[in-house]
């Protein structure tokens, strides 16, 4: 259900100057000024930065005393570091699907004009904790973080569902709210069902997911669907049902930017 990647950087910015003019019969014999033109890249505002924290790593199985150890929960409390996460019947693991959809919603909003941080980068590791997680979009200066999971519920539960801080802790709960509302909007206009079992109308109001205690800027928590329910898992465990999440939640972070 929850947990780091990569990080992304760059913008340029450069002056031309305009050359020289040929002598005209008749014109003064002093030199025209040298013009200086900005370029556009040196004018155009930073992209945004957007937080990705794909759910858990593939190494976490392996290292249970280091991700049981406890870590801040962001209320005065402590959680465990992280999970392992959960996994589809089959055995897809909510790791390598939380990391795959990570890299489709990356491409498509950097093809949008936005820089791409994230928490993790690879799916091999083990955590970060989720306290890190958590202080990470500050660290990078995003103007939005989201994370990525999917649910491990009974069987018969279905849906996706945009967890949120609530009671907020650091005073981003009117941005966070407006974060899960475009991202749970942008889902359902992607032809994905909120959940029935959780939260309501596909938005849920959580104050024990230390990721979204400890955030500094706007965050939410998406749950892609249920691991263990037959039909979420045939979709989540598709590369053409990954590709359809990441088109929903690209566009739900870029309505969100207002781009």
């Amino acid at each position: 259900m929850h947990a780091p990647i990569r990080s992304a950087a760059a913008l340029l910015a450069a002056t031309a100057l305009c050359s020289a003019c040929a002598a005209v019969p008749g014109a003064s014999a002093t030199p025209p000024a040298r013009a200086t033109v900005q370029s556009a890249a040196a004018t155009a505002p930073a992209a945004p930065v957007v937080l990705l924290d794909p759910g858990h790593n593939g190494g976490n199985r392996a290292a249970r005393d280091a991700i049981d150890r406890p870590v801040p929960d962001g209320r005065g409390g402590t959680k465990p570091c992280n999970t392992t996460g959960t996994a589809t019947a089959a055995g897809y693991p909510e790791h390598a699907f939380a990391w795959d959809l990570a890299q489709r919603v990356r491409a498509r909003l950097e093809a949008s004009g936005v820089r791409v941080v994230t928490t993790r980068g690879a799916d091999d590791g083990v955590g970060p904790c989720v306290d890190a997680r958590g202080a990470a979009g500050g660290r990078a200066g995003a103007v939005a973080a989201v994370s990525l999971h999917a649910d491990g519920a009974a069987p018969s539960a279905r849906g996706f569902h945009v967890a949120h801080a609530d009671p907020p802790v650091h005073g981003t709960g009117p941005a966070s709210r407006r974060l899960a509302t475009a991202l749970r909007d942008a889902l359902r206009s992607g032809r994905f069902s909120p959940a029935g079992y959780i939260g309501r109308d596909g938005l849920d109001g959580r104050d024990d997911l230390a990721g979204l205690n400890l955030s500094t800027v706007p965050t939410a928590l998406v749950e892609a669907g249920n691991m263990r329910n037959a039909e979420d898992a045939a979709v989540l465990a598709s590369a053409a049902g990954r590709d359809r999440y990441a088109a929903a939640i690209s566009a739900g972070v870029l309505a969100y930017l207002g781009r």
